[in-house]
């Protein structure tokens, strides 16, 4: 038999197969550079800031993991809360929904990490190394003592933010002053170890290497935006029909007599892009709205001495129709917008009203499965429970147990337990039928009501759990 040949690569394939090429994003300024920064220093003050924030004695927000507890402020949430954690994902994919109805991937331009540590190693890239001009030449030439120095002290520079970055990271589920003691004084856990490491790994990785092929390849999404927004979506476009003819000119010639448009075809809203599409091209998935293109193009415009716009936020039906921008304003508030703030409304208000209104404790009864009922030496009629009380609040707490729902019922055992500060506590219940009574309910299951309340009142509302009583014939 002739082992089949495989075909060769034709030549004109092979460009297709070269490797990803770098890009160099050009620094720029303008309004819209501001708002991303002032977007970086919050987001990172934040993130930063927020384990080192006490409250009531403790961490201010903590994810104690081995202990499941977790701390927001003044709020003890445990396993059983996870709930409100569920509620909070399908607010936020609501809310996600919502503003790029409105205004496209905005979320990705200004607040989401990857663009915010893309924007930080950046930075530290361009200090060390220089602009877009300088880090090209650099990279194209032969190693030597300046390229040396300037690429290791780019790269140390990143693992340092990184290690930090890891570091605080952790601190949200270790507390993290022990966890810097822990550092300084080098007996921190395996555990604690790699998942610093991991997520400095992550980070120096996505931000330092990956940068925007995460944004195209990785996110999804870059994937399903095109489902959430229509012609009315305020979105970076560049006007087409103000722009075309692009081409280059004196800054003194007549455009109209050239036959030309505003745009000059200097090609520098392509070397400010971080993802390096061209948004004369039109919106593409690639796009994720930092308007460093808006910013860059404004800042020629004004040179040239023409208006400033060329490109801009706006949607598909202005720059088609020529609306103007109260029209297009006006058009944001469209239906598809309209249901998504019903719905955040509506679902946002019921999340908050749950969670101001939570108990702070639980209660759970479940019956004793090995002796549902039994009979005492006098005839009267028992029946055993396991009653477990879960304290939230951070100081003990103690609790009284009542019993109703069926005449001549009584609690037959220590009517209080005390549950220490963010813990759990159990006791046996024994619920007791005199024998009269009993006989007239005799082999019926009936509804009884196992009643939880703080012992001092602490002004908690009482519990209530319902369960049965089983009479036997």
């Amino acid at each position: 038999m002739t082992t089949p040949r495989v075909p060769a690569i034709p030549p004109e394939a092979l460009p297709l197969l070269d490797q990803q090429q770098k890009i160099y994003p050009r620094s720029v300024s303008g309004r819209f550079a501001r708002w991303r920064w002032f977007m970086v220093w919050l987001t990172q003050f934040v993130f930063y800031g927020l384990p080192w924030l006490r409250w009531n004695q403790r961490q201010a927000v903590l994810f104690d993991l081995e202990e499941r507890h977790f701390y927001v402020f003044g709020l003890v949430l445990q396993p059983q809360d996870f709930i409100y954690l569920a509620a909070l994902l399908v607010l936020s994919a609501l809310a996600l929904f919502f503003f790029t109805a409105i205004a496209g991937r905005v979320w990705c331009g200004y607040a989401c990490p990857q663009t915010v540590y893309t924007e930080i190693f950046l930075w530290i890239e361009r200090r060390i190394e220089g602009d877009r001009s300088a880090r090209m030449r650099l990279d194209a030439q032969t190693w030597g003592l300046e390229k040396l120095l300037r690429k290791t002290g780019t790269q140390l520079a990143w693992a340092a933010m990184a290690l930090f970055t890891g570091f605080s990271f952790v601190g949200y589920f270790i507390p993290i002053h022990s966890l810097a003691a822990q550092i300084a004084t080098l007996t921190l856990s395996p555990w604690a170890t790699f998942w610093i490491f991991f997520y400095s790994f992550a980070t120096y990785g996505n931000a330092g290497f990956l940068r925007e092929q995460v944004c195209k390849y990785m996110c999804p999404y870059a994937r399903f935006q095109s489902a959430l927004i229509d012609m009315d979506s305020m979105v970076i476009a560049y006007d087409t029909k103000r722009g075309e003819s692009r081409g280059a000119r004196s800054r003194k010639a007549d455009p109209k007599a050239l036959g030309l448009g505003d745009c000059i075809d200097c090609t520098l809203c392509v070397q400010v892009c971080p993802t390096g599409i061209d948004i004369r091209n039109g919106l593409q998935n690639e796009c994720i709205a930092c308007a460093a293109c808006i910013d860059v193009c404004d800042e020629v415009m004004d040179k040239m001495g023409y208006a400033p716009g060329l490109i801009r936020y706006s949607s598909g039906n202005g720059i088609e129709q020529g609306w103007s921008p109260a029209r297009m304003l006006r058009r944001i508030w469209r239906p598809r917008v309209l249901i998504y703030a019903a719905l955040l409304l509506v679902l946002g208000s019921a999340f908050v009203w749950s969670v101001s209104h939570r108990s702070d404790f639980g209660v759970a009864v479940s019956r004793d499965r090995g002796a549902l009922a039994r009979l005492a030496g006098n005839g009267d009629v028992e029946n055993t429970y396991r009653l477990q009380i879960t304290n939230s609040l951070e100081q003990a707490q103690g609790y009284v147990v009542r019993v109703s729902g069926l005449e001549g019922l009584r609690l037959d055992t220590a009517a209080g337990l005390s549950v220490g500060a963010t813990s759990t506590a159990s006791m046996p219940v024994r619920l007791v039928l005199p024998l009269g009574w009993a006989q007239q309910h005799s082999g019926q299951t009936l509804p009884v009501v196992i009643e939880v309340l703080p012992a001092d009142g602490g002004g908690l509302q009482p519990l209530s759990v319902r369960t049965t009583f089983v009479v036997p014939r």
